[in-house]
């Protein structure tokens, strides 16, 4: 074990568990499940001799200094002190290791959500005035949902988004200049919801500086497996640290759904390939739907708060 191996992932370590958190955005115990799957998945991030008998450098090593280009968005020339690792082999560390990331890993952390995660995603947002709230449709990764706004059912769900978004079915924007005290509570709520997925993003960026800065490679594939190993590696902290940080009201839900309360209609029927796509895509786009389900949640909204 070298000198910097010694410093941080020794039994006894210099760097206490904070330290290490903060340094690499994760625990101790998650860095070194990520470190195991990938020397074990690829030959690159493992040790070697070299033909004099003396061993290169190790994969904690290489996978340190991938890990401080994501986390920091450093060039490499600033981790030749702290890691002793040439810029050359840095780039290949981290352009191997994002990849690796994403073979290994990908499948758990970017699939499209199930049915279980998906009834949850529809309680969430009909707790807070806005009753078939998700995503992911234009693909038919999702499967139809059913519910009623102001007694009128729908079988889309939507995002709610801002004004630079089109006018389709799954898009509910906020109302830019609001003329009456149903369409200001209807912008309030929007825009506060709203920004949940920015502050997501936000968290994502604060957390991997590399996603924050300018890009520094130009090929659209290393930027690409860049921002899903960012992404996989996010998702990996919120399942490692979730117990540290419950909220209650998400908490219970996610308890309830094992017990299998009442959730909102789903169907599961196998979609007709291209004839289903080229429908639901023409639905998507629907702008009196849109127009339609917006009047509709502002009512819902004003009568939950009226009631309230």
């Amino acid at each position: 074990m070298n000198d910097f191996s010694m410093i941080i992932f020794a039994e006894n370590p210099v760097y206490p568990p904070n330290r290490f958190r903060r340094r690499f955005r994760m625990r101790r115990d998650l860095f070194l499940r990520i470190q195991s799957a990938v020397e074990a998945h690829e030959p690159f991030s493992q040790q070697k001799m070299d033909a004099a008998g003396k061993l290169g450098l190790s994969s904690l090593q290489k996978i340190t200094t991938a890990f401080q280009m994501l986390a920091y968005g450093v060039s490499t020339n600033l981790l030749d002190e702290y890691v002793r690792i040439r810029e050359s082999t840095a780039i290949l560390s981290m352009k191997i290791f994002v990849k690796i990331l994403i073979s290994i890993f990908g499948n758990e952390y970017l699939r499209s959500p199930n049915s279980d995660d998906i009834a949850i995603l529809l309680a969430i947002g009909e707790s807070r005035g806005f009753p078939g709230m998700l995503g992911k449709l234009l693909q038919g990764h999702s499967p139809p949902v059913h519910y009623n706004v102001n007694d009128r059912h729908y079988l889309l769900g939507y995002y709610l988004v801002d004004g630079i978004y089109p006018s389709w079915a799954t898009f509910v924007k906020t109302i830019p200049m609001p003329q009456t005290n149903k369409a200001s509570h209807f912008k309030k709520l929007q825009e506060s919801c709203r920004k949940d997925v920015e502050r997501a993003f936000g968290v994502l960026q604060a957390r991997f500086a590399i996603v924050r800065g300018s890009a520094r490679y130009f090929k659209r594939s290393t930027l690409h497996d860049i921002m899903l190993a960012c992404i996989i590696m996010h998702n990996m902290i919120i399942e490692d640290e979730r117990h540290l940080h419950v909220q209650p009201d998400i908490a219970d839900m996610y308890d309830q759904a094992e017990d299998g309360p009442p959730t909102p209609a789903l169907e599961h029927l196998r979609t007709r390939e291209f004839r289903d796509f080229i429908d639901q895509y023409i639905r998507i786009q629907d702008r009196e739907i849109r127009t339609q389900l917006q009047a509709d949640l502002v009512e819902h909204s004003w009568n939950i708060h009226s009631n309230a």
